[in-house]
């Protein structure tokens, strides 16, 4: 027997390919498959799926024109719903599950066991099991009600700084020339309209978290805080996931998913938060998404197994 866990995200589409004893016999990447919509994104969603099990099956010495699998788990980036369809067109198996990518990054933080992961990439969003209780979120809510500690919030609470600065009821901050400087904008309502603009979608703009981590690093006040505060929130997140499940005398770990984590200020901020927070203990995550994906498509037909031979993808 076969089974196949999907990671599909925005930057690239990770399979693995496995066992029954969760040994992985293969792997392979490709583009992002995060959206569907037009004919050329659905093109674009089907080459990546269909090149990243070619190029597992290729390693695990498989046919992939006639191999079918056990089960298969997807975590699929921007939506479930309209890929669902399109993913049976593509992978021969008993047993497809297609899943949020969040739930595929709590099984490999957790190595699918219980705990809590918080992503923070262009999103953010905590999400936690604790043996066979439902799972339980917090956040993710989207960019225009929450995303709070994510990197688009970060450059957005950046940007909010460097405006009230430039019309003069806001502290100074190196924020206003960083900005401008990266961006080519002679003023910081320039830069504001600009990023309304279709040439600045939410994903470019969250590129800028990094400045602005380092901007606090080389001594603003106003970046660090920012960092700090987007610390702070994600911690909370994990304090909110932790509070709903039961269980008072267990400990959780709490795992850091997502670019955001890179920086030092704000890792560290996080880390300490959630050492103090009765219930929960800091720890890196096991494995990536893809490897939750694996581990959710044993779960799926109730196969407890312990995955290995990982390879060293994303």
């Amino acid at each position: 027997m076969l089974f196949l866990g999907i990671d599909g995200g925005q930057s690239s589409t990770t399979a693995l390919i496995a066992d029954e004893e969760g040994r992985v016999l293969g792997w392979g990447t490709a583009g992002p498959c995060n959206h569907v919509s037009g004919p050329e994104a659905t093109r674009r969603f089907i080459n990546a799926i269909s090149t990243s099990i070619a190029e597992a099956c290729s390693r695990a010495s498989l046919n992939p024109e006639l191999v079918e699998f056990e089960s298969v788990c997807c975590g699929m980036s921007g939506g479930t719903a309209d890929k669902s369809s399109l993913l049976r067109g593509i992978i021969r198996c008993s047993l497809l599950t297609v899943v949020d990518d969040s739930v595929i990054a709590l099984a490999g933080a957790t190595a699918g066991g219980s705990g809590i992961v918080v992503i923070a990439g262009t999103g953010s969003i905590a999400l936690g099991r604790s043996g066979a209780q439902p799972m339980v979120r917090a956040g993710g809510w989207g960019y225009i009600f929450g995303d709070e500690g994510s990197a688009f919030d970060i450059v957005r609470q950046a940007i909010r700084a460097a405006l009230r600065f430039e019309e003069g009821w806001g502290p100074p901050t190196s924020l206003h020339r960083m900005l401008r400087s990266e961006t080519g904008c002679s003023t910081a309502n320039d830069l504001l309209h600009m990023f309304y603009s279709p040439k600045w979608p939410r994903s470019r703009i969250a590129t800028l978290a990094p400045l602005v981590d380092a901007e606090g690093a080389g001594g603003d006040p106003l970046a660090r805080a920012i960092m700090e505060q987007a610390a702070q929130i994600l911690a909370a997140n994990a304090a909110s996931v932790r509070a709903r499940l039961s269980g008072d005398q267990v400990v959780l770990s709490v795992s850091p998913v997502g670019g955001v984590f890179r920086s030092e200020t704000l890792h560290a901020r996080f880390r300490l938060l959630v050492e103090l927070t009765d219930g929960c203990s800091y720890r890196p995550p096991f494995f990536g998404p893809a490897a939750g994906a694996l581990l959710e498509a044993f779960r799926a037909v109730n196969r407890d197994v312990v995955v290995s031979g990982m390879p060293e993808t994303k």
